[in-house]
């Protein structure tokens, strides 16, 4: 399902031949790549031209799910796309019956604050969101914990 927005980009699911540029766009943001694509990840684009130009990820554990990756280049920051992938992500986890959203930031807890996202620590966070690579080992201790209850 493609939906166009301002500015002619789309926000559509990730294609197996998606995965480089997503992986590029990650490590020139200095977010985790290493697990980026493994089973269970939904991973979405923004692309412009035919380009991805962004991407986030859930990653859902029954009710509760990891949001990860969330990344515009630097080109295309201001036009709309971290809101549009944001929202399509969100509404993608609704539909797979996540209630919670988990996150963990270094650089944009105030983005996601202004989104609904509140700190929490990470002891809070359910068992199996904590297992998996992002909380266990790819992100620092230092990295803001947060969650967003997402409305029935």
């Amino acid at each position: 399902m493609e939906k166009r927005r301002r500015g002619g980009f789309s926000v559509e699911h990730a294609q197996e031949g998606d995965l480089v540029a997503i992986r590029s766009l990650l490590e020139d943001a200095r977010l985790p790549v290493k697990d980026v694509g493994c089973a269970g990840q939904l991973l979405l684009v923004a692309r412009l031209a035919g380009a991805v130009v962004g991407c986030v990820g859930v990653e859902p554990y029954s009710d509760a799910a990891l949001l990860r990756s969330l990344v515009v280049t630097p080109a295309h920051r201001g036009e709309g796309m971290s809101l549009a992938l944001y929202e399509r992500a969100t509404a993608e986890a609704r539909s797979l019956g996540v209630r919670e959203l988990y996150l963990l930031t270094t650089t944009a807890e105030a983005l996601f604050a202004r989104w609904g996202f509140r700190r929490i620590v990470r002891e809070q966070v359910p068992a199996a969101v904590r297992a998996s690579p992002e909380f266990a080992s790819l992100c620092p201790a230092t990295a803001a914990c947060m969650v967003l209850t997402l409305a029935r």
